[in-house]
């Protein structure tokens, strides 16, 4: 499994696109500082165009690449971004329209070093997109194998880490004056 996360790596680093076990669930990953590979997992998973996907960081600091600088708001999310809790926060900036598909917002979750392998990726490679690993519509990809079936050889790079069932991230927006949840997933919150 070692050499699935090396790989993986290498794949990222060259502007590959990978299936690896993310926090939640399967993800298709790439930089998200890379439009090719940007673009290339909404085109293998046929993802809706105007829909923004999930971006994992490894550090609060990382949220600084994107133009958010720390502020009360950020005191405010803190508390969720290491509970697989997925947190919308404004992104102004056109030089990452190709991210946020023109509502200049992202939704951020930070991976800890508990996700050792993952992080260590994060570390190396920087932010990754990182949409749940299935074509638009159907079930996320439990294992590598379902994985394959769906992608095949579309994808540079599969990580196997077992099956893995669970819900997507919960997410919260903190782009208006009140968060509001958009989705509840694997944690429950009520404001």
């Amino acid at each position: 499994m070692q050499n699935d996360w090396q790989k993986a790596e290498n794949v990222l680093k060259q502007g590959g696109i990978a299936i690896v076990p993310t926090d939640t669930l399967y993800g298709i990953v790439g930089s998200a500082f890379d439009k090719k590979a940007v673009e290339r997992i909404y085109k293998v998973r046929g993802r809706n165009k105007n829909k923004p996907c999930v971006v994992l960081i490894s550090s609060i600091k990382d949220l600084d690449k994107f133009g958010i600088k720390h502020s009360n708001i950020l005191q405010n999310v803190r508390m969720f971004l290491n509970k697989k809790v997925s947190v919308i926060l404004q992104v102004l900036s056109d030089k990452f329209k190709y991210l946020h598909r023109g509502k200049k917002s992202l939704a951020f979750r930070l991976i800890t070093p508990r996700n050792k392998n993952l992080f260590n990726i994060l570390q190396t490679v920087g932010p990754l997109i990182a949409p749940s690993a299935n074509p638009e519509g159907l079930e996320p990809a439990k294992n590598r194998k379902q994985a394959r079936v769906y992608f095949g050889k579309t994808v540079d790079s599969y990580v196997c880490s077992g099956t893995k069932i669970g819900k997507a991230s919960t997410i919260v927006d903190y782009t208006k004056t009140k968060p509001k949840v958009v989705r509840q997933g694997s944690v429950m919150i009520i404001f």
